[in-house]
């Protein structure tokens, strides 16, 4: 089973760049290995969103040349690593949550 955890994907992708830099092909890639499958977006998707992180100002990007072909590559701000801090905070504490109101069911 596929799932996109829908609200979550501007905390996937700082999450993903905190460990390195790299283009969205490659955020794509590992979203999905990171997450054993769950966590399959599409290009059409991520592209967008990481964009508008970069207009936040929590990535910041640059064209790079690999074999002849020019790819935008992405990485984390120091902005971008608060906003992960208090963005990851928040989803611990709601699944903390869900998790207590799941647990009568036990």
């Amino acid at each position: 089973m596929q799932e996109n955890p829908r609200g979550q994907l501007d905390l996937l992708l700082l999450a993903v760049l905190r460990s390195r830099p790299m283009h969205g092909y490659a955020v794509v890639a590992v979203l999905a290995e990171r997450s054993g499958g769950m966590c399959r977006f599409p290009e059409g998707t991520v592209y967008p969103a990481l964009q508008a992180l970069e207009r936040k100002g929590l990535v910041a990007s640059e064209w790079e040349r690999v074999d002849g072909r020019r790819r935008r590559v992405y990485r984390l701000t120091r902005a971008g690593l608060a906003a992960l801090v208090k963005k990851a905070e928040n989803w611990k504490r709601l699944t903390r949550g869900i998790g207590t109101v799941l647990a009568w069911q036990e």
